[in-house]
C-alpha cells in the first residue's frame, strides 16, 4: 500500500491539482499557481493539434495490434507444432521483445535510412530499385515507418501468450474432429477460435494498454515528425510540457492520454473477475 501510494497515488493526485491550475516554468521555480478550473482542459480540447495527436494514436494502435496480433497467430500455430530447432527459433524471435525500445528505435531509424538503409539496399540489389524511398523524412509514409518498427517489437509478445493459449486446448477435440471428418480449416475455424477468444481479448486489451502510449520507439525514429506526420499523443503531451512548459496544460493532456488505457484495464479486471466467477460456479 505504501508503494502504492507514493509511486501511483501521490503522483496522480499531484497531476490532477496541476492540470486545474495555471503553471508554467516559472511559478513551478517558485511563483504562486493560480486556480484555472477546467480551463486547462478547454485549451487542450480547442486545440487542434490535441485532435490530430488523437487521430494520429488511434491509428497508430490500430494498425499496430492488428498486425501484431494476426502475425503472432500464425507464429504461435506454427511453434505449437514440434519441429527441429523450435524453442531455438521461438528463443530467437523474443529478442524483439526483450530489447530496449531505445535500441529498437535506433536500429529500425537505421534500416529505413533514405541515404544508408539497409532496407533500400536490400531493394536496390533485388533489382527493385524505384520502390526505394525516404520512409521516415516523408510524411505519408512517416507513420507506416514506426508501426512498421512497433509490429516487430510486438509480434512476440502476442506469439508468447497466444502459444500458452493453444496449449490449454486439449488435443482431443481435435482427434475427435478429424475423425468427424472436419478439414484443417473447419477444426480450427470451430475449435481452435472459440477456445482462443479468452485468452485473444486479453492479448487485445493488454496490447491497446502498451501501445497507446507508446513514446521512445516514435521519440527515437522520428521525433514527432516530419511536419508532425508521427505526432501520437504522447509526443502531444511531451512536446506541451518540454518545449513551451505549459505544465497545467500538460498534465491535462496527459490524464486525457491516461483515459483509453484506464478504461482498457478496467474492462479487463471486469473480464477476469467474470471469468474467475465463472470457474468457480462450475466447480462448485
Amino acid at each position: 500500500m505504501a508503494f502504492l501510494a507514493f509511486f501511483l497515488a501521490y503522483p496522480l493526485l499531484y497531476n490532477m491539482w496541476t492540470s486545474v491550475h495555471d503553471v508554467d516554468l516559472s511559478q513551478l521555480l517558485g511563483g504562486t499557481e493560480r486556480f484555472n478550473g477546467l480551463e486547462n482542459y478547454r485549451a487542450v480540447l480547442d486545440d487542434p493539434a490535441f485532435w490530430h495527436s488523437v487521430r494520429l494514436s488511434l491509428i497508430f494502435t490500430l494498425g499496430s495490434l492488428l498486425l501484431q496480433f494476426v502475425i503472432g497467430f500464425a507464429l504461435a500455430l506454427l511453434f505449437a507444432r514440434p519441429f527441429p530447432f523450435n524453442g531455438l527459433l521461438r528463443s530467437l524471435l523474443l529478442v524483439a521483445w526483450l530489447l530496449p525500445p531505445v535500441v529498437t528505435g535506433t536500429l529500425f531509424r537505421w534500416l529505413l535510412d533514405a541515404e544508408s538503409g539497409a532496407y533500400n539496399a536490400l531493394l536496390k540489389r533485388a533489382g527493385l530499385g524505384g520502390l526505394s524511398h525516404d520512409w521516415l523524412t516523408d510524411p505519408s509514409t512517416s507513420l507506416a515507418g514506426v508501426i512498421f518498427a512497433n509490429i516487430w517489437v510486438g509480434v512476440p509478445f502476442n506469439m508468447l501468450l497466444l502459444l500458452v493459449g493453444l496449449h490449454t486446448i486439449d488435443p482431443q477435440l481435435h482427434e475427435a474432429g478429424a475423425i468427424d471428418g472436419a478439414n484443417a480449416w473447419q477444426r480450427f475455424r470451430h475449435i481452435t477460435l472459440p477456445l482462443m477468444r479468452p485468452v485473444s481479448v486479453t492479448v487485445l486489451l493488454l496490447g491497446l494498454v502498451y501501445t497507446f502510449k507508446v513514446f521512445d520507439i516514435i521519440f527515437v525514429m522520428t521525433g514527432g515528425g516530419p511536419v508532425d506526420s508521427t505526432r501520437v499523443l504522447s509526443l502531444y503531451v511531451y512536446e506541451v510540457f518540454f518545449t513551451f512548459f505549459r505544465f497545467g496544460q500538460g498534465t491535462a493532456a496527459g490524464l486525457l492520454l491516461l483515459a483509453v488505457p484506464l478504461l482498457a484495464g478496467v474492462f479487463y479486471v471486469r473480464r477476469l473477475r467474470r471469468e474467475e466467477a465463472a470457474l468457480a460456479g462450475g466447480a462448485a
